[in-house]
């Protein structure tokens, strides 16, 4: 079982001994350790993703520091670090517990350590993204694991140059981190599936409030009344044609070598023009991955990948995954999060950010394979 509780002590003393060895292997590439704390407050974490955050976090409360999160990775807080006033270009390291809350699955880990390297630095973002991915290659070596990459931006850009309202676009990015959400409303914008009967009536009736009776609850009228006009608002938005519809299906289809995603995503970008600035990032990423010895024309693409992980990813994504273990999660995964910079620089003074990329590595999952080999 790859949960970090139920094993014995011996195994336990195995794992935290390979963290420490994939510490000291990215601390020997450049990498300096930091420590990160254990609680953090909610407050930043709900800022960035919302209320979902809670259902896959640990929630508790102080009297003094308010609500507050058990971290549920590393990157946030990093970031945090850094963008108070750490200096450029910059690549950290560290390792600790995570936890996660597993509603759906008793067998998945809600408590494992986790190692991971952070790179900020804007001079070659391509560059970058290929050493990550290679420190991570490197670090899990021991063991034989597919390796999957995507690209987030790919469909951020296709979807900023749909010809609909911004409203519609933002709802659209707010959710493609949750495939079947954005599919529902990409459905909606497009008028392939029906109003509901309770917004078709609420939307058609000259004052929707006229029987409302005493406010209760959180929201005001005012709010409730401008929720309603923005419904009206994009009622009465012009449909998204079918045609902007099948090639972001087309994008989503992608799922090839990397040079054959790449002819692909080329060709799309001839009639959704914009995608061509993520796709050219693609192709400097591919130049920079075969420079350091990978084997581009084995290494899959996939356009869709990432899109379950957390939110912060917004370019670059890859993982590394056991191939004859498909109930485990990846071993080892990344990707780039140069919009997260941007939002938590905000607080600092630094709303400019900076490109960064990074990635975790699993020590259990390792120790566990290494063992079934």
């Amino acid at each position: 079982m790859p949960a970090w509780q139920g094993h014995s002590p011996a195994f336990r003393s195995e794992v935290r001994a390979c963290a420490s060895r994939l510490r000291a292997g990215f601390e020997a590439s450049g990498a300096v350790p930091v420590e990160c704390p254990i609680l953090l407050p909610a407050a930043t974490l709900l800022d960035l993703y919302g209320e979902d955050i809670r259902g896959r976090a640990y929630v508790t409360s102080d009297a003094l520091r308010g609500e507050q999160m058990m971290r549920p990775d590393f990157t946030v807080p990093v970031v945090q670090m850094h963008m108070d006033g750490g200096a450029e270009p910059a690549r950290y390291t560290y390792s600790g517990e995570v936890f996660r809350r597993q509603e759906e699955d008793e067998v998945r880990a809600n408590e494992y350590l986790q190692v991971g390297v952070e790179v900020f630095d804007g001079a070659d973002p391509a560059a970058a993204d290929a050493e990550v991915f290679m420190l991570l290659r490197d670090a899990t070596r021991g063991v034989p694991l597919r390796a999957a990459t995507g690209d987030i931006g790919i469909l951020m850009a296709a979807v900023d140059g749909l010809d609909t309202s911004e409203a519609r676009k933002a709802a659209l990015k707010r959710h493609i981190w949750r495939p079947r959400r954005f599919k529902s409303l990409l459905d909606r914008f497009s008028g392939r599936s029906a109003v509901a009967p309770t917004r078709a009536a609420l939307l058609a009736a000259a004052d929707p409030l006229a029987e409302a009776g005493a406010e209760i609850g959180l929201r005001s009228r005012g709010e409730v009344e401008a929720r309603i006009e923005a419904l009206r608002a994009d009622a009465a938005t012009p449909v998204i044609s079918d045609r902007e519809v099948a090639l972001i299906e087309a994008i989503l289809s992608v799922r090839e070598t990397l040079p054959y995603a790449l002819t692909r995503l080329r060709d799309i970008a001839v009639d959704l023009p914009s995608i061509s600035a993520a796709v050219t990032r693609v192709a400097a990423r591919s130049e920079a991955l075969a420079a350091r010895g990978v084997d581009i024309a084995t290494l899959d693409f996939e356009a869709a990948f990432g899109r379950s992980h957390m939110e912060y990813y917004d370019g670059f994504v890859f993982g590394f995954y056991a191939e004859a273990r498909p109930d485990l999660p990846p071993v080892a995964s990344g990707g780039r999060y140069d919009t997260l910079t941007r939002m938590l620089g905000r607080g600092a003074g630094r709303p400019e950010g900076i490109p960064a990329v990074g990635g975790v590595v699993r020590p259990g999952l390792l120790v566990e394979l290494e063992g079934a080999a």
